[in-house]
């Protein structure tokens, strides 16, 4: 009997492909690491998977090695020590909670906080209290956490002893980290910044404020996402004297593997050394091409983007070609069956490009080639009649398809949803019967893995008409049985 290699022969023929990569990792392939010369590490990889040998030190007590690459990430990013972790922001999120919120105490959260933030309340007994991000009706995507949202929720809830949000959050909106940051601190609390997908905005004067920089305690960032390192490699950041250094790698110790893999540490000790001798001119690169990128797109008809806002990383791509009949579905399928170009995320009438630290010109000139190409086409469609559609990006009667109601994270954060407490015990019941029930396993759409239904809420009606949307579409929702069911009280 003869046994296939499902995962190794699906990535082997995708490699064949000349694709274009605007989704994560950061670094793009190994063309990054071949620039900087670490062929040896890429071609003797299996000879790198080590365990922790005489001399190669203990990512639970740094001495040697480690300790090394984690003070030259603690100097790039001017916080008072960097630990590396081997299983993303997600270990992070929940070691950095945990460290900073007693058990059966409250934590002030945003509300499109990433679903690893949902698990650390589960884990550490600890109550939410929801900041909700304001809405971007234009794109109808969350938006910022406001500072007077934040001020309310700490005056209204005493006992709260730390405050979490993302920035950027995924399309790339920052929040006013300075301004939070104070009232935060003023209110003698700990805040706590998911930069997943930030990482690299330490090191750019064009790009807003890193959260080290606007004064966060804790920060976790994903280097995978934009920098260099391995998928499931990122860094959490002691920024502050608030939290308790033996408490927090206590909890690090809790949360990641006991059998560290060498091969993400060499990721994002080569990644340090990257940024050290080349990250001036990467980043100045990077900002070239993409205002090489936004200035060549922007007089495309029917295309729509977010361009350079005030506050947005803008790192982050998000397009819409509304105008011209396509939802962010679509738009991403096109661009990805006709192009060979491969988007982060699509929702409602928005796909999103993850740009990153290894993407180069060509990149950015066959995506505006693909988008003035994908233009002209459908617009010729449409004087030939051959597609009926209304151009009109106001228009309130355009198809189902291209509607901008099923955006994610519109629905996502219903402000109606009410907390009535965590099941005790569970069942599962069939996701069309769950009205009314209180949740209790998240329901979380991913991509961009943000709950849309929180242990301890209700499951309303248009919650699951959107589910259902989603799993027709052939989306991915987490916490839906292959049966159909959910797990409710």
């Amino acid at each position: 009997m003869s046994f296939t290699t499902p995962i190794h022969d699906f990535i082997t023929d995708y490699l064949k492909t000349d694709t274009v990569s605007f989704h994560m990792p950061g670094h793009k392939g190994s063309q990054f690491y071949k620039r900087f010369g670490y062929h040896d590490f890429l071609n003797q990889m299996m000879d790198y998977d080590i365990t922790e040998i005489d001399g190669a030190d203990n990512l639970f007590q740094t001495e040697g090695i480690i300790k090394a690459t984690q003070d030259k990430y603690a100097k790039l990013y001017n916080v008072k020590k960097s630990y590396l972790m081997i299983n993303g922001t997600s270990g992070g999120n929940l070691a950095a909670i945990l460290a900073s919120v007693n058990k059966g105490k409250k934590l002030i959260m945003a509300r499109n906080c990433h679903k690893s933030v949902y698990n650390a309340l589960t884990l550490g007994d600890i109550q939410p209290v929801y900041a909700y991000p304001e809405t971007n009706h234009e794109f109808k995507i969350s938006g910022v956490i406001t500072p007077e949202e934040i001020e309310r929720l700490v005056i209204e809830n005493p006992d709260a002893e730390a405050v979490i949000l993302s920035s950027p959050n995924y399309y790339g909106i920052c929040s006013d980290l300075e301004a939070i940051a104070d009232i935060v601190h003023q209110h003698g609390r700990i805040l706590i910044v998911d930069e997943a997908h930030g990482a690299h905005l330490h090191f750019s004067d064009a790009l807003p404020f890193s959260a080290m920089q606007a004064g966060a305690d804790l920060v976790i960032n994903s280097t995978h996402k934009t920098l260099g390192s391995f998928t499931q490699s990122a860094a959490l950041h002691l920024n502050s004297d608030r939290v308790d250094q033996y408490t927090l790698e206590d909890k690090l110790q809790c949360i990641e593997s006991t059998s560290p893999s060498y091969l993400l540490m060499t990721s994002l000790d080569i990644t340090a050394t990257i940024l050290e001798n080349h990250g001036d001119q990467l980043m100045e690169d990077w900002i070239s091409n993409l205002e090489y990128f936004y200035e060549r797109i922007k007089g495309i008809p029917g295309l729509k983007t977010m361009g350079r806002l005030k506050g947005l990383d803008w790192t982050k791509i998000n397009l819409s070609m509304r105008e011209l009949g396509l939802s962010g579905a679509e738009l991403e399928k096109i661009l990805m069956k006709e192009y060979s170009i491969y988007m982060e995320l699509a929702t409602g009438d928005i796909v999103m490009g993850m740009s990153g630290i290894g993407n180069v010109k060509e990149d950015y000139e066959k995506l505006a080639l693909a988008l003035e190409d994908l233009s002209e086409r459908r617009r010729n469609e449409i004087s030939l009649g051959t597609l009926d559609i209304t151009i009109n990006s106001s228009s309130e009667t355009q198809t189902e398809s291209t509607s901008s109601e099923t955006g994610l994270e519109a629905k996502a954060l219903p402000k109606q949803a009410v907390m009535v407490g965590i099941p005790k015990t569970k069942r599962r019941v069939k996701l069309s019967e769950s009205a009314g029930l209180v949740c209790a396993s998240s329901i979380i759409p991913y991509p961009p893995g943000i709950p849309l239904v929180c242990p301890g809420e209700r499951i309303e009606a248009d919650a699951i008409a959107y589910v259902q949307a989603l799993r027709a579409a052939g989306e991915k929702v987490i916490g839906i049985t292959e049966d159909d069911e959910v797990i409710v009280g």
